[in-house]
Protein backbone atom coordinates (compact mmCIF):
# COMPACT_ATOMS: atom_id res chain seq x y z
CA UNK A 1 0.00 0.00 0.00
CA UNK A 2 1.24 3.54 -0.96
CA UNK A 3 1.92 6.18 1.85
CA UNK A 4 0.47 9.20 0.38
CA UNK A 5 2.72 11.99 -0.51
CA UNK A 6 0.82 15.63 -0.27
CA UNK A 7 3.00 18.25 -2.88
CA UNK A 8 -0.44 20.27 -2.88
CA UNK A 9 0.18 21.42 0.93
CA UNK A 10 2.14 24.52 1.24
CA UNK A 11 2.63 24.05 4.70
CA UNK A 12 5.85 24.28 7.01
CA UNK A 13 7.21 21.08 8.14
CA UNK A 14 6.70 20.68 12.35
CA UNK A 15 10.29 18.87 12.08
CA UNK A 16 11.81 22.01 11.47
CA UNK A 17 9.87 24.17 14.32
CA UNK A 18 11.95 26.16 16.64
CA UNK A 19 10.33 24.70 19.97
CA UNK A 20 13.23 25.18 22.27
CA UNK A 21 13.51 28.37 21.17
CA UNK A 22 9.77 29.29 21.78
CA UNK A 23 10.06 27.67 24.88
CA UNK A 24 12.93 29.53 25.87
CA UNK A 25 11.26 32.68 25.24
CA UNK A 26 8.44 31.91 27.02
CA UNK A 27 10.02 30.35 30.23
CA UNK A 28 11.92 34.33 29.80
CA UNK A 29 8.74 36.02 29.43
CA UNK A 30 6.60 33.89 32.36
CA UNK A 31 9.12 33.68 34.91
CA UNK A 32 10.10 37.75 34.88
CA UNK A 33 6.96 39.47 36.92
CA UNK A 34 7.31 42.38 34.52
CA UNK A 35 6.98 40.42 31.58
CA UNK A 36 3.82 38.58 33.02
CA UNK A 37 2.28 41.50 33.74
CA UNK A 38 2.37 43.30 29.99
CA UNK A 39 2.54 39.77 27.86
CA UNK A 40 -1.03 38.72 30.01
CA UNK A 41 -3.15 42.27 29.90
CA UNK A 42 -4.64 42.72 26.70
CA UNK A 43 -2.05 44.86 25.31
CA UNK A 44 -1.78 47.83 23.49
CA UNK A 45 -4.01 48.22 19.97
CA UNK A 46 -0.37 48.63 18.18
CA UNK A 47 0.92 45.45 19.55
CA UNK A 48 3.31 44.87 22.36
CA UNK A 49 5.41 47.80 21.79
CA UNK A 50 9.24 45.71 22.31
CA UNK A 51 8.04 43.08 19.57
CA UNK A 52 7.73 46.57 17.36
CA UNK A 53 10.60 47.72 17.51
CA UNK A 54 12.53 44.33 17.31
CA UNK A 55 10.42 44.32 14.43
CA UNK A 56 11.37 47.27 13.31
CA UNK A 57 14.78 46.79 13.75
CA UNK A 58 15.22 43.48 12.18
CA UNK A 59 13.38 44.32 8.82
CA UNK A 60 15.73 47.38 8.41
CA UNK A 61 18.24 45.02 8.75
CA UNK A 62 17.13 42.52 6.58
CA UNK A 63 16.16 44.58 3.44
CA UNK A 64 18.74 47.48 4.82
CA UNK A 65 18.00 49.62 1.35
CA UNK A 66 18.76 53.14 0.74
CA UNK A 67 19.63 54.78 4.12
CA UNK A 68 16.63 53.82 6.28
CA UNK A 69 16.32 53.53 9.63
CA UNK A 70 14.22 51.54 11.99
CA UNK A 71 10.61 53.35 12.65
CA UNK A 72 8.78 51.10 14.82
CA UNK A 73 5.59 53.65 14.66
CA UNK A 74 5.08 52.25 11.23
CA UNK A 75 4.50 48.92 13.10
CA UNK A 76 1.98 47.02 14.45
CA UNK A 77 1.38 43.30 15.33
CA UNK A 78 -0.90 40.96 13.84
CA UNK A 79 -2.18 37.45 14.13
CA UNK A 80 -0.95 36.59 10.92
CA UNK A 81 -1.53 37.52 6.82
CA UNK A 82 -5.10 35.88 6.39
CA UNK A 83 -6.23 37.72 9.66
CA UNK A 84 -4.98 40.99 8.91
CA UNK A 85 -6.16 41.30 5.28
CA UNK A 86 -9.28 40.89 6.95
CA UNK A 87 -8.64 43.83 8.92
CA UNK A 88 -6.83 45.53 6.47
CA UNK A 89 -10.06 45.41 4.44
CA UNK A 90 -12.58 46.85 7.48
CA UNK A 91 -10.71 49.51 8.21
CA UNK A 92 -9.61 51.21 4.47
CA UNK A 93 -12.14 49.84 2.17
CA UNK A 94 -15.98 50.27 1.92
CA UNK A 95 -17.88 47.56 0.02
CA UNK A 96 -19.52 50.49 -2.15
CA UNK A 97 -16.94 52.60 -2.97
CA UNK A 98 -13.69 50.54 -3.23
CA UNK A 99 -14.42 49.26 -6.89
CA UNK A 100 -12.86 46.29 -7.29
CA UNK A 101 -10.31 44.11 -6.02
CA UNK A 102 -7.42 43.26 -8.28
CA UNK A 103 -5.74 39.53 -7.96
CA UNK A 104 -2.51 39.05 -9.55
CA UNK A 105 -3.33 35.11 -11.20
CA UNK A 106 -2.17 32.34 -10.91
CA UNK A 107 -3.54 33.63 -7.26
CA UNK A 108 -3.78 32.52 -4.32
CA UNK A 109 -7.30 31.48 -4.25
CA UNK A 110 -7.42 31.09 -0.43
CA UNK A 111 -7.69 35.07 -0.51
CA UNK A 112 -10.91 34.93 -2.23
CA UNK A 113 -12.75 34.23 0.68
CA UNK A 114 -11.31 36.96 2.91
CA UNK A 115 -12.30 39.18 0.07
CA UNK A 116 -15.91 38.08 -0.30
CA UNK A 117 -16.33 38.30 3.77
CA UNK A 118 -15.81 42.07 3.37
CA UNK A 119 -18.49 41.93 0.84
CA UNK A 120 -16.40 42.11 -2.36
CA UNK A 121 -17.76 38.89 -3.77
CA UNK A 122 -18.52 39.55 -7.84
CA UNK A 123 -15.65 42.15 -7.61
CA UNK A 124 -12.66 40.33 -7.68
CA UNK A 125 -10.64 41.08 -10.88
CA UNK A 126 -7.44 38.93 -12.23
CA UNK A 127 -4.47 40.65 -13.24
CA UNK A 128 -2.18 38.14 -15.67
CA UNK A 129 1.06 37.54 -14.49
CA UNK A 130 4.20 38.47 -17.06
CA UNK A 131 7.59 36.83 -17.30
CA UNK A 132 8.52 39.80 -14.51
CA UNK A 133 5.75 38.80 -12.16
CA UNK A 134 2.78 41.44 -13.13
CA UNK A 135 1.12 42.59 -16.23
CA UNK A 136 1.36 46.11 -15.66
CA UNK A 137 -0.20 47.55 -19.07
CA UNK A 138 -3.05 45.00 -18.20
CA UNK A 139 -3.97 46.50 -15.01
CA UNK A 140 -3.58 50.17 -15.90
CA UNK A 141 -6.11 50.11 -18.73
CA UNK A 142 -8.26 47.72 -16.33
CA UNK A 143 -8.30 50.50 -13.69
CA UNK A 144 -8.94 52.98 -15.82
CA UNK A 145 -12.19 50.84 -17.11
CA UNK A 146 -13.33 50.45 -14.13
CA UNK A 147 -12.77 54.34 -13.20
CA UNK A 148 -15.12 55.16 -17.04
CA UNK A 149 -17.53 53.11 -15.62
CA UNK A 150 -18.45 54.83 -12.63
CA UNK A 151 -18.19 57.86 -14.52
CA UNK A 152 -20.80 56.51 -16.49
CA UNK A 153 -22.74 54.83 -14.54
CA UNK A 154 -23.46 57.19 -11.76
CA UNK A 155 -21.56 54.86 -9.21
CA UNK A 156 -20.59 55.48 -5.76
CA UNK A 157 -17.53 58.77 -5.91
CA UNK A 158 -18.04 59.42 -1.96
CA UNK A 159 -17.96 56.63 0.53
CA UNK A 160 -21.16 56.11 1.96
CA UNK A 161 -20.89 52.88 4.05
CA UNK A 162 -18.26 54.28 6.05
CA UNK A 163 -17.39 57.56 7.37
CA UNK A 164 -16.00 59.42 9.74
CA UNK A 165 -12.58 59.62 11.52
CA UNK A 166 -12.46 56.34 11.93
CA UNK A 167 -12.50 55.58 8.46
CA UNK A 168 -10.53 58.68 7.37
CA UNK A 169 -8.50 56.68 4.71
CA UNK A 170 -11.08 54.09 2.05
CA UNK A 171 -8.87 53.71 -1.11
CA UNK A 172 -10.51 53.02 -4.35
CA UNK A 173 -9.14 49.65 -5.39
CA UNK A 174 -7.14 47.22 -3.58
CA UNK A 175 -4.46 45.43 -5.63
CA UNK A 176 -2.94 41.98 -3.77
CA UNK A 177 -0.19 39.86 -4.76
CA UNK A 178 2.98 38.06 -3.72
CA UNK A 179 5.90 39.80 -4.86
CA UNK A 180 8.24 37.18 -3.88
CA UNK A 181 8.78 34.22 -4.46
CA UNK A 182 4.95 33.99 -5.24
CA UNK A 183 1.99 31.87 -4.07
CA UNK A 184 1.82 30.02 -6.24
CA UNK A 185 3.82 30.65 -10.06
CA UNK A 186 7.26 31.15 -7.69
CA UNK A 187 7.73 34.10 -9.59
CA UNK A 188 9.52 37.13 -8.20
CA UNK A 189 8.47 40.90 -9.55
CA UNK A 190 11.25 42.86 -11.10
CA UNK A 191 12.47 45.96 -10.01
CA UNK A 192 10.88 47.93 -12.40
CA UNK A 193 7.53 46.40 -12.33
CA UNK A 194 7.85 47.16 -8.30
CA UNK A 195 8.01 50.95 -9.16
CA UNK A 196 5.65 50.96 -12.20
CA UNK A 197 3.52 49.40 -9.64
CA UNK A 198 3.47 51.82 -6.68
CA UNK A 199 3.18 54.75 -9.20
CA UNK A 200 -0.17 53.15 -10.77
CA UNK A 201 -1.25 52.72 -7.09
CA UNK A 202 -0.88 56.16 -6.40
CA UNK A 203 -2.70 57.08 -9.66
CA UNK A 204 -5.50 55.62 -9.22
CA UNK A 205 -6.32 55.47 -5.63
CA UNK A 206 -5.37 51.75 -4.89
CA UNK A 207 -3.68 50.25 -2.05
CA UNK A 208 -0.88 47.66 -2.76
CA UNK A 209 -0.97 44.44 -0.18
CA UNK A 210 1.50 42.29 -0.22
CA UNK A 211 2.36 39.11 1.66
CA UNK A 212 5.63 39.35 2.09
CA UNK A 213 6.16 36.02 3.42
CA UNK A 214 8.63 34.04 2.04
CA UNK A 215 11.08 36.70 1.35
CA UNK A 216 13.83 36.04 4.08
CA UNK A 217 13.73 31.53 2.61
CA UNK A 218 16.08 32.19 -0.53
CA UNK A 219 19.12 30.59 -1.78
CA UNK A 220 21.32 30.35 -5.13
CA UNK A 221 19.86 28.56 -7.53
CA UNK A 222 23.46 26.62 -7.76
CA UNK A 223 23.66 24.15 -5.72
CA UNK A 224 28.00 24.90 -5.51
CA UNK A 225 27.41 28.73 -4.66
CA UNK A 226 27.45 29.76 -1.11
CA UNK A 227 24.58 31.63 0.51
CA UNK A 228 26.74 34.85 1.38
CA UNK A 229 26.86 35.32 -2.52
CA UNK A 230 23.41 36.53 -1.69
CA UNK A 231 22.73 40.65 -1.75
CA UNK A 232 19.96 41.56 0.11
CA UNK A 233 16.16 40.65 -0.72
CA UNK A 234 14.32 42.66 -3.34
CA UNK A 235 12.71 45.62 -1.62
CA UNK A 236 9.11 45.40 -0.20
CA UNK A 237 6.66 47.28 -2.27
CA UNK A 238 6.37 49.45 0.70
CA UNK A 239 10.03 50.21 0.65
CA UNK A 240 9.60 50.99 -2.95
CA UNK A 241 6.64 53.47 -2.16
CA UNK A 242 8.97 55.03 1.08
CA UNK A 243 11.11 56.11 -1.02
CA UNK A 244 10.05 56.27 -4.79
CA UNK A 245 9.90 60.10 -6.20
CA UNK A 246 10.28 61.81 -3.06
CA UNK A 247 8.06 59.16 -1.09
CA UNK A 248 4.37 58.94 -0.31
CA UNK A 249 2.02 61.15 -1.87
CA UNK A 250 0.09 61.61 1.53
CA UNK A 251 0.13 59.99 4.99
CA UNK A 252 -1.59 57.02 4.03
CA UNK A 253 0.50 56.37 1.72
CA UNK A 254 -0.41 53.10 -1.22
CA UNK A 255 1.16 49.69 0.20
CA UNK A 256 1.32 47.48 3.38
CA UNK A 257 3.51 44.93 3.67
CA UNK A 258 1.70 41.93 5.14
CA UNK A 259 4.19 40.04 7.31
CA UNK A 260 3.97 36.92 9.05
CA UNK A 261 6.56 34.77 10.95
CA UNK A 262 4.12 31.81 10.10
CA UNK A 263 6.69 30.33 7.50
CA UNK A 264 9.52 31.11 9.51
CA UNK A 265 8.82 30.21 13.09
CA UNK A 266 5.35 28.01 13.17
CA UNK A 267 1.92 29.06 11.82
CA UNK A 268 0.30 27.96 15.32
CA UNK A 269 2.07 30.86 16.42
CA UNK A 270 -0.30 33.42 14.79
CA UNK A 271 2.10 36.02 15.21
CA UNK A 272 2.40 38.61 12.01
CA UNK A 273 3.36 42.56 11.63
CA UNK A 274 1.78 45.29 8.95
CA UNK A 275 4.10 47.64 7.80
CA UNK A 276 2.93 50.93 6.30
CA UNK A 277 3.30 54.63 6.85
CA UNK A 278 2.77 55.38 10.46
CA UNK A 279 -0.83 56.80 10.00
CA UNK A 280 -1.29 53.89 8.37
CA UNK A 281 -0.39 51.64 10.96
CA UNK A 282 -2.32 53.53 13.33
CA UNK A 283 -5.41 53.33 11.82
CA UNK A 284 -4.92 49.32 11.35
CA UNK A 285 -4.85 49.18 14.88
CA UNK A 286 -7.81 50.80 15.40
CA UNK A 287 -10.53 48.35 14.21
CA UNK A 288 -12.83 48.03 16.40
CA UNK A 289 -12.02 44.32 17.70
CA UNK A 290 -9.18 45.64 18.23
CA UNK A 291 -10.18 48.43 20.46
CA UNK A 292 -12.25 45.94 22.79
CA UNK A 293 -9.99 43.44 23.13
CA UNK A 294 -6.44 44.67 22.53
CA UNK A 295 -4.11 43.35 20.01
CA UNK A 296 -5.63 40.45 17.98
CA UNK A 297 -2.31 38.54 18.90
CA UNK A 298 -0.30 39.21 22.46
CA UNK A 299 1.01 36.69 24.66
CA UNK A 300 3.04 34.91 21.85
CA UNK A 301 4.37 37.75 20.54
CA UNK A 302 6.47 38.42 23.51
CA UNK A 303 8.13 35.42 23.12
CA UNK A 304 8.80 36.17 19.05
CA UNK A 305 10.41 39.12 20.57
CA UNK A 306 13.00 37.21 22.84
CA UNK A 307 13.88 35.18 19.95
CA UNK A 308 14.35 38.06 17.70
CA UNK A 309 16.51 39.83 20.66
CA UNK A 310 18.81 36.88 21.45
CA UNK A 311 18.96 36.38 17.76
CA UNK A 312 17.78 32.72 17.87
CA UNK A 313 15.32 33.64 14.84
CA UNK A 314 18.33 34.30 12.86
CA UNK A 315 19.85 31.46 13.23
CA UNK A 316 17.20 29.08 13.07
CA UNK A 317 16.82 30.72 9.23
CA UNK A 318 20.21 30.31 8.55
CA UNK A 319 21.24 26.93 10.27
CA UNK A 320 17.72 25.06 9.91
CA UNK A 321 15.59 26.47 7.27
CA UNK A 322 17.46 27.69 4.40
CA UNK A 323 19.90 24.92 4.23
CA UNK A 324 16.72 22.15 4.69
CA UNK A 325 14.80 23.96 2.19
CA UNK A 326 17.49 24.49 -0.36
CA UNK A 327 18.04 20.43 -0.31
CA UNK A 328 14.68 19.85 -0.77
CA UNK A 329 14.58 22.13 -3.91
CA UNK A 330 17.31 20.69 -5.57
CA UNK A 331 16.32 17.39 -5.13
CA UNK A 332 12.76 18.39 -6.38
CA UNK A 333 14.43 20.28 -9.43
CA UNK A 334 16.70 17.11 -9.86
CA UNK A 335 13.85 15.08 -9.96
CA UNK A 336 11.83 17.23 -12.21
CA UNK A 337 14.69 17.21 -14.63
CA UNK A 338 15.03 13.83 -14.61
CA UNK A 339 11.70 12.73 -14.79
CA UNK A 340 9.35 14.91 -15.97
CA UNK A 341 11.10 17.33 -18.64
CA UNK A 342 11.69 14.25 -20.86
CA UNK A 343 7.99 13.83 -21.13
CA UNK A 344 7.63 17.71 -22.07
CA UNK A 345 6.95 19.42 -18.60
CA UNK A 346 8.48 23.09 -18.73
CA UNK A 347 8.83 25.36 -15.50
CA UNK A 348 7.56 28.25 -15.41
CA UNK A 349 8.94 30.54 -13.03
CA UNK A 350 9.29 33.72 -14.94
CA UNK A 351 12.61 35.64 -15.02
CA UNK A 352 15.05 35.85 -12.45
CA UNK A 353 14.87 38.94 -9.89
CA UNK A 354 18.32 39.21 -10.54
CA UNK A 355 17.77 40.10 -14.47
CA UNK A 356 15.60 43.57 -13.47
CA UNK A 357 19.06 44.71 -11.80
CA UNK A 358 21.45 44.57 -14.82
CA UNK A 359 20.30 47.77 -16.65
CA UNK A 360 19.04 49.30 -13.66
CA UNK A 361 22.27 52.02 -14.60
CA UNK A 362 19.81 52.26 -17.75
CA UNK A 363 17.04 53.46 -15.96
CA UNK A 364 16.14 57.42 -15.58
CA UNK A 365 18.83 58.47 -13.30
CA UNK A 366 16.09 61.26 -11.26
CA UNK A 367 13.48 59.17 -10.83
CA UNK A 368 14.72 55.28 -11.15
CA UNK A 369 16.09 52.76 -9.70
CA UNK A 370 19.65 54.46 -9.01
CA UNK A 371 18.91 57.43 -8.58
CA UNK A 372 18.15 60.40 -5.61
CA UNK A 373 14.64 59.49 -5.95
CA UNK A 374 14.73 56.09 -6.43
CA UNK A 375 14.97 52.54 -5.12
CA UNK A 376 18.71 51.11 -4.03
CA UNK A 377 18.98 47.68 -5.56
CA UNK A 378 19.22 44.69 -3.36
CA UNK A 379 23.21 45.43 -2.24
CA UNK A 380 25.03 43.70 -4.48
CA UNK A 381 27.09 44.36 -7.43
CA UNK A 382 27.24 41.06 -9.06
CA UNK A 383 24.09 39.47 -8.65
CA UNK A 384 23.36 35.84 -8.96
CA UNK A 385 19.54 34.12 -9.59
CA UNK A 386 18.55 33.30 -6.51
CA UNK A 387 15.37 30.53 -5.91
CA UNK A 388 13.65 30.36 -2.75
CA UNK A 389 10.05 30.22 -1.19
CA UNK A 390 8.04 26.84 -1.06
CA UNK A 391 6.81 26.62 -4.58
CA UNK A 392 7.50 25.64 -8.13
CA UNK A 393 5.24 25.99 -11.13
CA UNK A 394 4.76 23.41 -13.90
CA UNK A 395 3.12 23.82 -17.40
CA UNK A 396 1.61 20.60 -18.77
CA UNK A 397 2.78 19.12 -21.99
CA UNK A 398 0.47 19.80 -24.88
CA UNK A 399 -0.19 16.08 -25.38
CA UNK A 400 -1.66 16.38 -21.52
CA UNK A 401 -5.75 17.78 -22.02
CA UNK A 402 -6.08 18.48 -18.18
CA UNK A 403 -4.15 19.66 -15.12
CA UNK A 404 -7.07 18.88 -12.90
CA UNK A 405 -7.49 15.30 -14.44
CA UNK A 406 -4.25 14.54 -13.75
CA UNK A 407 -4.23 15.47 -10.64
CA UNK A 408 -7.57 12.87 -9.90
CA UNK A 409 -5.45 10.26 -11.38
CA UNK A 410 -2.60 11.28 -9.12
CA UNK A 411 -3.99 11.07 -6.03
CA UNK A 412 -6.55 7.93 -7.45
CA UNK A 413 -3.83 5.66 -8.46
CA UNK A 414 -0.70 6.68 -6.88
CA UNK A 415 -1.53 8.53 -3.46
CA UNK A 416 -0.24 11.31 -4.86
CA UNK A 417 -1.86 15.34 -4.50
CA UNK A 418 -0.72 18.29 -6.36
CA UNK A 419 -2.19 21.83 -6.91
CA UNK A 420 -3.63 22.44 -10.56
CA UNK A 421 -3.66 25.49 -12.52
CA UNK A 422 -7.60 25.77 -12.23
CA UNK A 423 -7.52 25.80 -8.01
CA UNK A 424 -5.44 29.66 -8.67
CA UNK A 425 -8.52 31.18 -10.91
CA UNK A 426 -9.88 34.22 -9.23
CA UNK A 427 -13.27 33.64 -8.05
CA UNK A 428 -16.03 34.90 -9.86
CA UNK A 429 -14.19 36.50 -12.77
CA UNK A 430 -14.94 35.48 -16.31
CA UNK A 431 -11.75 36.50 -17.69
CA UNK A 432 -9.58 34.60 -15.13
CA UNK A 433 -11.27 31.35 -16.01
CA UNK A 434 -10.92 32.34 -20.12
CA UNK A 435 -7.25 32.82 -19.30
CA UNK A 436 -6.32 29.86 -16.80
CA UNK A 437 -8.33 27.54 -19.95
CA UNK A 438 -5.42 29.69 -22.44
CA UNK A 439 -2.55 29.36 -19.89
CA UNK A 440 -1.72 29.49 -16.14
CA UNK A 441 -4.73 26.39 -15.92
CA UNK A 442 -2.50 23.95 -17.46
CA UNK A 443 0.14 23.93 -15.37
CA UNK A 444 0.42 22.24 -11.56
CA UNK A 445 2.10 24.21 -8.26
CA UNK A 446 4.46 21.56 -6.38
CA UNK A 447 5.76 22.09 -2.90
CA UNK A 448 8.57 21.26 -1.24
CA UNK A 449 8.64 22.17 2.04
CA UNK A 450 5.98 19.73 4.29
CA UNK A 451 8.19 16.43 2.52
CA UNK A 452 11.53 14.87 3.10
CA UNK A 453 13.80 14.53 0.12
CA UNK A 454 13.25 10.56 -0.68
CA UNK A 455 9.39 11.30 -0.40
CA UNK A 456 9.71 14.61 -2.91
CA UNK A 457 11.82 12.21 -5.12
CA UNK A 458 9.05 9.51 -4.68
CA UNK A 459 6.13 11.96 -5.51
CA UNK A 460 7.82 13.43 -8.58
CA UNK A 461 8.42 9.81 -9.56
CA UNK A 462 4.45 9.10 -9.38
CA UNK A 463 3.72 11.89 -11.06
CA UNK A 464 5.81 10.89 -14.33
CA UNK A 465 4.51 7.50 -14.51
CA UNK A 466 0.96 9.20 -13.73
CA UNK A 467 2.19 11.34 -16.75
CA UNK A 468 2.69 8.48 -18.89
CA UNK A 469 0.22 6.55 -18.37
CA UNK A 470 -2.04 9.40 -19.74
CA UNK A 471 -0.04 9.78 -23.08
CA UNK A 472 0.18 6.29 -23.53
CA UNK A 473 -4.29 6.23 -22.63
CA UNK A 474 -3.88 3.65 -20.11
CA UNK A 475 -4.63 6.02 -17.07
Amino acid sequence: MLTPINLQLGWPSPSLFPASSLLAGASTVLTDPSKVASGLIYGPDEGYLPLRKSVAKWLSSTYAHGNATPNFERICITNGASGNLGNILAKFTDARYTRRIWMVEPSYFLACPIFHDAGFEGKLRGVPEDEEGLDIDFLRSSLQEAEDEVKKTGGEDVPLLKGGAGYAKLYKHVIYLVPTFSNPSAKTLSLRRREELVRLAREFDALVVTDDVYDVLRWPEDPNASVSKLGKPPPRIVDVDTTLDGGPVDEWGNTVSNGSFSKIIAPGCRVGWAEGTAAFAKQLSQVGSTRSGGAPSHLVPTFVHEMLENGSLDKHIAETLVPIYRARYYVLMDAIREHLVPLGFELSVGKPYEASLKNASKTNGTNGINGTNGVQQNGTSSPIREAGGFFTYLLLPSDIPSASDLSAKALEKYELKFAFGDMFQVAGDVGSAERAAKGYGRGIRLCWAWHTEDDIKEGIRRLAMTAQETKSGKA
